[in-house]
């Protein structure tokens, strides 16, 4: 009878061991698994952040090429007007000669 206690009392002890290993490295993967969490939320943060700043770029770009445009078109009626003013020159250097 003492050997099978003693022999229950390896076994219990045994699973003891096992359960605290178990419980140790379920400890240090629950860890992990926040740290990875922290991880990815950070990384989803600065994602977040640059989608952001593309935005803000576009919106910059966009904004450029719309002014470059506007004063594309004011050049050309800059140049018109300078064409009107030196034909309207020639025009009046061509009536004094007579």
């Amino acid at each position: 009878m003492e050997v099978r206690v003693s022999r229950l009392e390896s076994i219990i002890q045994q699973i003891g061991e096992a359960v605290l290993v178990t419980t140790e490295t379920i400890d240090r993967l629950a860890e992990r698994v926040d740290a990875l969490a922290v991880q990815v939320q950070q990384q989803s943060q600065q994602v977040q952040q640059q989608g952001y700043q593309i935005f803000a770029l576009s919106d910059a770009v966009q904004t450029l090429a719309e002014t470059q445009n506007h004063s594309l078109e004011r050049l050309n009626h800059l140049t018109e007007a300078l064409e009107r003013l030196v034909i309207s020159i020639d025009d009046s250097s061509d009536n004094s000669d007579y």
